[in-house]
């Protein structure tokens, strides 16, 4: 967001939970099995039941008058030919895939689900409909005692959601700090601690209700739509986001330049500043990877300039040449867009004549007023609304444009009577920033087909994660509020399925100068998926412009960004296999244990990938920190000091202001890299592979992935290069193995480790490398032995160290 809007009317007004018509006479009336769907029919309507996977079922509810939408905004996995059997007995009919079983109660009528023999979930009510004006229709499950529930998009009340109705509205929220009820990503998904997801699978407003009367009842509540939800189950919870995101698509890796640093604000209001700015980085030897251009690169004032969408060459006299010699240096541009075009802007005019824009019910170009001025919407629902927006992305990208940033896309204001040739406001309005992202990602494909995109969207949608979306968390105020929130936000997100969530570091609203709280924000935002300081430019949130003791913390955290990156890009390709985002819950390592959510450390700390713990400091002047370190069995290693710390406890640690608490896990390869200015001059030929050994591992593994860093689904293309790591220790010996895999084609890298074993308590008697004897270094102090291996293209090798 750029700057405060004011107040304005929700035109979806949705009612608290008042009377529900439930057809207490609904009746089943007879079943068939058509392939691998089965069909159910009642009194008041019909549903049709089928797999996705063994772990994946769609249960769809047609009312009687009502015909089936097969359209999913969400959903792009095909259902597959799983093998099902269908027994019918007097008293129920089940439907069973190898994992899933759909059990249908005849009377009284009830469906409920059981996956590998176990309980699951089940409708409680089932389909209800909303007696009054309103008419919310509904569908109402039954949940356990001490189910704990997550989801429903992004939120800040607490990591268990139980106990609160959540409108599904995306809107932003300017300013929140510690709780936020309703942000611009409200996702109809629900998360159980019982590891089951439940996929509402429609985009219409209304609610989802995680037990707000306290009665056991999770309740799906729609103004329209579809009827249609997915229950996706798994062992592990691993399992449950590898089937979630297999069924709304997978993130594709970004650029690699993404995981560097931002020189963000609102905002830069010239070239010269914007020069200055990069140059200012390179003089102080900060790394730095994109600068973002807020509106002003469109328009010399807030107000009335929105949707020119074309360089204003007052203040950007040479944009293309500015451009060009950013990239030299290793800088990506990226510009702002806005859906809205003002009737004041530059292209108001094309806009209408294009057709481009939502209309009215006679046809006409619908007109309202916001805090940028009189404005029509961008319909991205239109055939000729997405050409004529793609048009002009083409054209800037055409000049050097790097990346986009498309902001207001809730949309910020959007009048209830606006028809988009989609559908209704209410219809479209959760789906806009998804069908926005959507529109760029197939443009690239289309126009761009080498490169890999970066959007930053302040809005989306189930399975928006598809197209690369790279989501923020909206206008947090600069507090520690707001840095509090945060964690919660981007765990929430990322266990559905939007792995990249982060947030404006240092916080975006207010005029805050507050160091401490910056210091603390950015050394969190290390171990975030993206690092990006964004503020309003009363206080500047570039480093490079605070008080010295400021900017030297700063520098030392985007220092250790660039030095974790590439581990930090692995983790991203591990995004991209499996699912498994990027910062992850300690209940995933926990298994969901009563105990870990109990704490109420559970948004507190969190997991980096597979192999950090990370322990935020969100309290002003705090000297200690309670972190829970999960895993019962397991160890965890302090990455400052090496102080080793039993899994499976809460512990009270000491902070010091130079970083926060950050642990690695028994067991991990960690590999790092030298500082680099831009990732433009990354490389993995010296790689520092770091491994924590510990009695209580004796065996375990890691990777680090590579590729150009730029090529879309370079992966898939075998243009890519993949170094497997493993571990294995017994009888006072510790093998390490590394092999690589190269794609088919992509050109090796001769690539020189460096191997740092850690918690070595004596000095090893041998070290060997592929049997001859290695050179080595042993620091009794840290306990760490230390050995270079020699540089080799697609290097296979077994290191023995005999301890």
């Amino acid at each position: 967001m750029t700057a405060k809007i004011l107040p304005v009317a929700l035109f979806v007004t949705l009612a608290a939970p008042g009377a529900w018509a439930q057809n207490a006479e609904r009746q089943f009336q007879r079943f068939a099995s058509h392939g691998n769907t089965l069909e159910i029919v009642t009194s008041d309507g019909r549903y049709l039941i089928k797999p996705y996977s063994a772990a994946i079922v769609e249960t769809m509810f047609i009312p009687n008058g009502e015909q089936a939408d097969p359209r999913s905004h969400a959903v792009v996995l095909a259902s597959a030919a799983v093998p099902t059997t269908v027994k019918d007995t007097p008293a129920r009919i089940e439907f069973a895939t190898p994992g899933i079983a759909v059990n249908v109660d005849k009377r009284p009528f009830r469906i409920s689900y059981t996956y590998k023999g176990q309980p699951l979930v089940a409708e409680k009510a089932g389909y209800l409909k909303q007696a009054g004006k309103d008419k919310l229709e509904a569908i109402e499950f039954a949940l356990a005692d001490g189910e704990a529930l997550y989801g429903a998009g992004a939120r800040a009340v607490a990591m268990n959601r139980r106990g609160h109705r959540f409108q599904l509205y995306n809107k932003a929220d300017y300013g929140y700090g510690s709780r936020s009820q309703l942000l611009n990503f409200t996702l109809p998904v629900a998360l159980s601690s019982k590891r089951y997801a439940l996929h509402f699978d429609n985009p219409y407003t209304g609610w989802l209700d995680f037990d707000s009367r306290r009665d056991g009842t999770l309740s799906y509540e729609t103004t329209g739509g579809r009827k249609t939800y997915q229950v996706i189950a798994g062992d592990a919870w691993s399992d449950v986001m590898a089937n979630y995101t297999s069924l709304t698509g997978r993130q594709p890796l970004p650029p690699r330049w993404a995981f560097g640093n931002f020189a963000s604000r609102f905002g830069y209001r010239s070239e010269a500043e914007a020069r200055a700015t990069v140059a200012r980085f390179a003089a102080e030897k900060i790394p730095l990877d994109a600068i973002v251009l807020d509106l002003y690169w469109f328009g010399k004032t807030v107000q009335g300039t929105m949707g020119n969408l074309a360089w204003d060459r007052d203040s950007f006299p040479q944009p293309k040449k500015m451009m060009q010699d950013f990239a030299a240096q290793g800088v990506q541009t990226i510009l702002i867009t806005e859906p809205f075009v003002l009737t004041t802007s530059s292209r108001w005019q094309d806009a209408v004549q294009s057709g481009a824009l939502a209309t009215t019910a006679d046809g006409k170009p619908f007109t309202y007023d916001f805090y940028f001025g009189n404005t029509g919407l961008v319909d991205l629902t239109s055939g000729a609304g997405r050409d004529w927006f793609w048009r002009i992305y083409k054209g800037l990208k055409e000049e050097g444009v790097g990346g986009w940033w498309g902001d207001l896309g809730e949309p910020e204001v959007h009048p209830d009577a606006l028809r988009h040739a989609g559908g209704s406001a209410a219809a479209v309005h959760n789906v806009y920033g998804h069908e926005w992202a959507r529109l760029i990602a197939e443009g690239y494909k289309k126009d761009f087909p080498g490169q890999r995109p970066f959007i930053l969207m302040r809005a989306g949608y189930s399975g928006s994660q598809r197209f690369g979306m790279i989501p923020w968390s909206g206008d947090v105020g600069r507090s520690w509020g707001g840095l509090q929130s945060q964690t919660e936000i981007a765990l929430q997100m990322g266990m559905q399925g939007l792995g990249y969530m982060h947030s404006d570091l240092g916080g975006f609203a207010g005029p805050v100068l507050d160091d401490e709280l910056y210091v603390r924000w950015l050394q969190y935002g290390v171990f975030q998926p993206v690092f990006r300081p964004h503020a309003q430019e009363a206080v500047p949130a570039e480093p490079v412009f605070r008080a010295a003791r400021a900017k030297a913390l700063a520098a030392e955290a985007v220092r250790l960004r660039y030095r974790m990156l590439p581990y930090n890009y692995t983790t991203a390709f591990d995004n991209n296999q499996t699912g498994m985002p990027l910062m992850r819950p300690v209940l995933f390592a926990d298994d969901g244990s009563a105990s870990t959510i109990d704490t109420g450390t559970i948004a507190a700390t969190y997991q980096w990938g597979d192999s950090f713990l990370v322990a935020p400091v969100t309290e002003p002047g705090a000297l200690r920190k309670d972190v829970y370190f999960p895993g019962k069995d397991s160890a965890w290693f302090d990455f400052h000091t090496g102080e080793r710390h039993r899994g499976g406890i809460l512990e009270t640690v000491g902070v010091v202001p130079e970083h926060i608490p950050v642990y690695v896990r028994a067991g991990a390869f960690v590999p790092l890299a030298p500082v680099v200015q831009s990732t433009k001059d990354y490389t993995t030929k010296r790689i520092d592979l770091h491994y924590w050994h510990d009695d209580t591992v004796r065996a375990s593994s890691g990777k680090l992935y590579d590729d150009d860093g730029k090529t879309a689904e370079a992966f898939e293309q075998g243009r890519y290069e993949l170094a497997r790591f493993s571990g294995a220790a017994a009888n006072g010996q510790l093998r390490i193995g590394i092999a690589t895999e190269v794609g088919k084609h992509y050109q090796p890298t001769p690539r020189a480790y460096t191997l740092h074993i850690h918690h070595v308590t004596k000095k090893p008697r041998a070290m060997t490398l592929d049997g001859k004897p290695l050179t080595f270094r042993w620091d009794a102090k840290a306990q760490v032995l230390t050995a270079a291996l020699p540089a080799r293209a697609a290097l296979a090798a077994e290191i023995l160290v005999t301890l």
